[in-house]
């Protein structure tokens, strides 16, 4: 049975479900691509809605945002901060067919959500013994980063030409159903506990948990990274690394299989 105080089993859990979303991160088939062009913008608004809900690394970073937020005005004003930041660097890069390496994207948002997480330890005045930055501007700050990498996701998609804007609009406004449903549960969450004794050593281990969980998700980002920019030290060039590294597992199998085959023959 997990317990707040043992953040160890909490970040291994969370490890476990990193990787497996992770796993379905990148990529899509054919037949997907063009289930979403038969589809329409409905398509695009529910890919909207079951990516926001199934990426961990935005729902954590939000999580950390409301983590300590008592007030329903100071929740309104950060969260709508947070939205018009990915909203606009979403709209923008994908419209001007803006791209970037979306394993280097990533692994920037995972270092924002254990940089939400430090912030909300005080870390900044702790351990550092610096006047924490500006939430308001960092929140901001990081929500354009993230809008990135909600691009890059949508631009892997089979988007309309000539449908473009809508396309873009259906996508987004999924992207906020599913935030404001995932947020809706999270403050349901916080509220029912905060008033609990037990509220203050599940925080300290709840954001001590987030700053792993954002460096995990960091290092296995980056190292996706290194696959796609020096492709010559892992023996393949392809893109997506987490089907090669599938790839090669059961190349692996086969090749065991056929060899105990070979040994029972002869």
């Amino acid at each position: 049975m997990f317990s707040v105080t043992n953040p160890s089993r909490w970040l291994a859990a969370l490890a476990i479900v990193l990787i497996a979303g992770q796993a379905f991160g990148h990529g899509m088939s054919e037949a997907e691509k063009q289930s979403i062009l038969d589809g329409g913008n409905w398509s695009y608004l529910w890919l909207g809605i079951t990516h926001m809900l199934s990426g961990y690394d935005h729902l954590l970073f939000v999580f950390g945002i409301v983590f300590f937020l008592s007030s329903f005005k100071d929740i309104v004003k950060y969260i709508t901060a947070f939205t018009i930041g990915h909203s606009v660097t979403l709209i923008w890069a994908t419209f001007n067919a803006v791209q970037v390496n979306y394993f280097l994207i990533d692994a920037i948002i995972g270092l924002s959500v254990s940089y939400i997480a430090f912030s909300n330890l005080d870390g900044f005045k702790r351990l550092l013994g610096i006047k924490s930055p500006s939430l308001m501007v960092m929140i901001t700050s990081l929500g354009l980063i993230h809008g990135l990498g909600l691009s890059t996701r949508l631009q892997q998609l089979p988007l309309n030409k000539d449908d473009l804007l809508m396309n873009i609009i259906s996508f987004n406004v999924g992207v906020e159903v599913g935030q404001i449903t995932a947020l809706a549960i999270m403050l349901m969450f916080l509220a029912a506990w905060r008033t609990k004794p037990s509220f203050k050593p599940f925080s300290l281990a709840a954001n001590y948990i987030l700053i792993g969980a954002g460096l995990f998700f960091f290092l296995m980002q980056m190292h996706g990274y290194s696959h796609v920019t020096s492709p010559d030290e892992f023996g393949f060039s392809a893109d997506n690394h987490i089907h090669e590294h599938i790839k090669m597992e059961q190349e692996n199998a086969a090749k065991i299989l056929e060899e105990t085959n070979r040994e029972t023959i002869d």
